[in-house]
Order: C-alpha cells, then sequence, then structure tokens
C-alpha cells in the first residue's frame, strides 16, 4: 500500500502543510501559500543549473535555495501591505494574490502556459523526508523560545501580546516570510517530483488542500503537519487497496474531518498529544514573596531593567482627553504617578477610567493633552515600545492566553527580559538551554509571588476566575515593570481572595514598583492606596489621601447619588 510515490507525497503534502501551519500558528489565515510555491517552482527551474551538467544533487540543492528565497521574497512583497488584515480579509487578499500569480503564469509564454515546463525528475522519497525533517526542525526547535512563545500568544490575543511587549507587526511578517520559505521548497519540490511545472498545480484547490492538511493536523503541535498529511494521503491508497474507486471519498473524509476538528478539535489530531511543561524546582513551597526577583540566589542570565528611584514621576499626565465623537470619556486630566506609590483609581461605571489607563498604556491614543510615562509619550509611541519603556497591566476583562499553561503564560510576559534563544537552539548551543532554564525559572518564581506555582501545568482557560486574576498579576510582573496597571484585579473575589490580592499589591508598592489601581472595592483601596484619585463623567473631581477623598461631598455624591 505504502508505495514509493506515496511516500514521497506524504512528506510534499507535509511541508505544504508546514507552510499554512507557520502562519496559523501566529493567528493568520493566509492562501497565498500557493502563489509563494509557483513562484518558486517557476524561478528555480529557469535559474538552477541542468542536471546532467552539475549532477542531480548539487542541481536540486540550487533550485531549493533559489526557490525558498523566492518564495521568502514573494510573502514579504505581498505582507507588508496586507499585514494589517485579520480572518478573511487576509484569506481573501493572499487568494487574490495566488490566483492573479496563476492567470499570469497561465498566459505567459515562457512559461509553457497551459502545458507548463518539463522537468527532470530528482526527488526521491529520502530527498523528500529529508526536507521535510529539516522544516520540522526548525518549527520543533523555535516553538519552545521566546520567538515561538510570541507567535502564540498573538495567536490567542493579539491586544495582550502587545502589551507584553511583543511586536506584533513584525511577528506575523516573519511568519508570513516562513511560511513563503516553506512554500518556496514545496513548489521546487513538487515540480522536480513530477516531472512537470503547470499552474493548474498551484491553483485554489491545491491551497484548501494544504490549509485542510495543516487544520486537520494540528496547529498547535509542529508535529500536526506530518500527522494531517499522512491521515489524508493514505486515503487514497486504503481505497485502492479495498477496490474501490470513487475520487470523492478522499475530499469527503477530509471536509467531514475539518468539521470535527473546528467543532470538537480545536488543536487538530496532534492537539491531543499533551504539551510537555518542565516546571522548576524552586524550593520552599508555593508561597512566598521573592517571585520576580534574584532572592533565591544565582544568576538568572535576565534582562535587567533599571527603575527609577522610589519618589521620581514614573507617569505625568498633562490635559489628557480623550472623545468618541460626541461623548468625552476622559477630559484634561492631570496626574502624576511616582515610584514606589499605590495609586488608587476609582469612580462610578462609566467614569472613564479604564479608557485613561488604555492612553498611559499606549493602547489608546489621546485627542489631546499628553502622557509621558518613563520617558516616552503613551499614544503616539506603539503599545509594545511602551512596554519596553516599563509598563505592564492587566486587563478589565481577562485576556490571558487560554489554550497555554499558566506557565506558558508568565513565559510570554517575560518577553522584555528574557533573551532570545532561537538560533542558538537550532544550533544546540549549552547557553540557549541555560537561558532558557533562566525564562522558566523566573516565570516560576512569578507565580509563587501571586501563590499559583501549583498550578503551573494548568491550561489557563480553565482555571476559576479568582487564580485567571492573579495569573494575569502574574504576567504582568515577569516584565519587571517600572510601572504597573491592575484594572479591577478583585473583581469576582471573595473576602479572603480580596484580602490576600490587597496584601499582595501592597507589597508591590513596597517594593518600590509603582502601581495604579483601577478597583469598585473602595474599603480595599482605603486599605492599601497612598493616594486616591477619584473620576466622574471621565474629570478628575478628588485626589489626596484616601480618607480626605472618602469624605468628599463630592465623591460620596458621585457614588450614591443625591436625594430627590
Amino acid at each position: 500500500m505504502f508505495t514509493e510515490s506515496t511516500v514521497t507525497f506524504i512528506a510534499l503534502g507535509a511541508i505544504f502543510a508546514f507552510s499554512f501551519y507557520a502562519v496559523l500558528n501566529a493567528g493568520q489565515l493566509s492562501l497565498g501559500q500557493a502563489g509563494f510555491a509557483s513562484v518558486a517552482a517557476y524561478t528555480s527551474v529557469l535559474v538552477a543549473p541542468d542536471p546532467d551538467v552539475v549532477g542531480d544533487v548539487p542541481a536540486l540543492l540550487i533550485a531549493l535555495v533559489v526557490g525558498a528565497a523566492v518564495g521568502t521574497a514573494a510573502a514579504v512583497v505581498l505582507g507588508l501591505p496586507t499585514m494589517h488584515l485579520r480572518g478573511v480579509f487576509l484569506a481573501i487578499a493572499t487568494l487574490g494574490f495566488a490566483e492573479a500569480v496563476r492567470i499570469f503564469l497561465l498566459n505567459a509564454e515562457w512559461t509553457g502556459g497551459a502545458q507548463g515546463m518539463s522537468v527532470p525528475k530528482i526527488v526521491t522519497p529520502a530527498i523528500a523526508w529529508m526536507v521535510l525533517a529539516l522544516v520540522a526542525y526548525w518549527f520543533w526547535r523555535s516553538g519552545p523560545t521566546r520567538y515561538g512563545r510570541a507567535l502564540e500568544a498573538i495567536r490567542e490575543d493579539e491586544l495582550a501580546a502587545g502589551a507584553m511587549g511583543i511586536d506584533v507587526g513584525r511577528h506575523r511578517l516573519g511568519a508570513f516570510a516562513t511560511a513563503g520559505a516553506v512554500a518556496g521548497l514545496y513548489g521546487v519540490l513538487w515540480a522536480y517530483t513530477v516531472r512537470l511545472v503547470a499552474p493548474a498545480d498551484f491553483g485554489f484547490t491545491a491551497a484548501i488542500d494544504g490549509l485542510v492538511t495543516a487544520m486537520v493536523g494540528g496547529t498547535t503541535m509542529f508535529i500536526g503537519p506530518v500527522v494531517g498529511s499522512a491521515f489524508l494521503t493514505v486515503i487514497p491508497e486504503i481505497q485502492r487497496a479495498l477496490g474501490v474507486e470513487a475520487g470523492w471519498i478522499r475530499p469527503f473524509v477530509a471536509g467531514l474531518l475539518l468539521l470535527v476538528v473546528i467543532l470538537f478539535l480545536p488543536g487538530g489530531l496532534a492537539g491531543r498529544i499533551p504539551r510537555r511543561i518542565r516546571v522548576p524546582n524552586l524550593g520552599g513551597g508555593s508561597g512566598g514573596s521573592d517571585a520576580g526577583s534574584d532572592a533565591d540566589g544565582g544568576s538568572t542570565d535576565l534582562r535587567t531593567r533599571e527603575h527609577a528611584p522610589r519618589g521620581d514621576v514614573v507617569a505625568r499626565l498633562s490635559g489628557l482627553s480623550k472623545d468618541y465623537g460626541g461623548v468625552h470619556a476622559v477630559r484634561d486630566v492631570d496626574l502624576e504617578i511616582h515610584s514606589g506609590e499605590l495609586l488608587g483609581l476609582i469612580g462610578p461605571n462609566g467614569a472613564g477610567k479604564t479608557t485613561l489607563v488604555n492612553m498611559i498604556s499606549g493602547l489608546v491614543a489621546p485627542s489631546s493633552g499628553e502622557a509621558s510615562v518613563l520617558g516616552v509619550t503613551a499614544g503616539r509611541t506603539p503599545v509594545h515600545r511602551v512596554a519596553a519603556a516599563g509598563v505592564s497591566r492587566t486587563f478589565q476583562h481577562s485576556k490571558l492566553f487560554d489554550r497555554l499553561s499558566a506557565l506558558e503564560n508568565v513565559l510570554v510576559g517575560g518577553h522584555l527580559v528574557t533573551r532570545p534563544t532561537l538560533l542558538r537552539r537550532l544550533a544546540w548551543l549549552p547557553s540557549a538551554r541555560r537561558d532558557e532554564q533562566a525564562a522558566l525559572t523566573h516565570a516560576a518564581r512569578c507565580l509563587r509571588r501571586v501563590g499559583m506555582l501549583d498550578a503551573a501545568t494548568a491550561r489557563a482557560g480553565a482555571l476559576s476566575y479568582g487564580d485567571q486574576r492573579r495569573l494575569e498579576i502574574a504576567r504582568a510582573l515577569a516584565a519587571d515593570p517600572s510601572l504597573l496597571i491592575l484594572d479591577e484585579p478583585a473583581a469576582g473575589m471573595n473576602t479572603v481572595e480580596a484580602g490576600e490580592l490587597a496584601h499582595l499589591i501592597r507589597s508591590l508598592a513596597d517594593d518600590g514598583l509603582a502601581v495604579l489601581l483601577i478597583e469598585h472595592n473602595v474599603g480595599l483601596v482605603r486599605q492599601i492606596c497612598d493616594r486616591v484619585v477619584v473620576l466622574n463623567f471621565g474629570e478628575v473631581i478628588a485626589a489626596g489621601v484616601p480618607a480626605e477623598v472618602a469624605a468628599d461631598p463630592r465623591v460620596v455624591e458621585a457614588y450614591l447619588g443625591t436625594e430627590a
């Protein structure tokens, strides 16, 4: 049943599926890979030397290098203007590119038109599988690195990923370029396998076939494309072995499997394989207060951030305003936040609190005024650069990476302070292992700081609401911030949990961290905050120490209203 042709096409199908895996793993839906493959195939056939002159293997190696380079270039050229697109819009734009390439090749004289170009058969099963092993090796080794975790974070929630300091655009373009390189390899191998390169081989059907193979195999584990290709390639062989000659069975089974995966197995067939998560043994149990620091002793090999001395201004807001049409969400806010200060921001629902912190963290540009935060101008600076300056935050509505474990979430939070290891991991350099171990240890300490170390291997989406809020704080602490913004962290917690959280937040400010706390629990704010600012209808109506603010008549009126 497993003929030489079948074995070869399993490898080719897996390589093509990897070009889809590369972008799906970064949350992108691209259908342009067939176009990249066709451009690479035709270019390599024209440029590569004659195998009869230099030999089969040298000619194929040159063709593969050319194909990967051309595929990468085509992906970058297409990716630069389309990176702002998402979902179905990106799929349509990339599909349009692939169809435009196919039609051009179909009508160009030098391509042979619909008849295609004759190519010598060079690829053997061994060659196909060696190239597949090389491609799989890239994804295997890149997965548990800072780069690989950044792509997974973007896939799960790109807004949260940007707030963690990840340059979303650059990483998405990198994933696109990887997809182009892998698709280019596939195009060359296909041409030198089937002895012909024709536009019909790289049409819409080929693109959908590659997408289905990747999704059925799984987009959350590197082995997925191989599993999907093996499963779908052997279906026709099983048919032939059973004497069933029905060409519709394979696409029917593929479509049915895709439906099952979307509905019941979002991680694909390979997604059923459990992720291996190593949790460092810190000793001393799951409590303690030294996570995020080096109190356990030993070198962490993390990037260090220079924090402002206690009492220095870390954020200064001058006339900060935000309008949405005729609605004034925030109006003329002047405010300073100091290092080592725990500043409470309170106000009734709709007062503009979240809008204000969104402007401070760079997620929302102000309509007027200026927010100078740790040396950068928030709103005029990309959000990942605001995070790089030392701003870290949680969100009003939890934005965890649900399909990642608690430890992996915190590893993403440490993106800015951990070292890149991708190239060193590919070369198996010992320093890469040391740096990855340092990142794991740092993440585990952050989990221990919030009392979550025992849940390190649990999937974030399966945690209780209270644990998710604590995990968000651990992820924010992993960035070693100078300014920590907590947006209603005690929401949904019971009295005991809120009390423990209050102790944690107070300890962070005592360590010298500037903390901006948004909270509806006025009792908690009065208990732990050094200073309180009250917003109502977007304006500051009171500011000062908690006891004075709580007694202010304007604050009482804002919260309780007045009698008619």
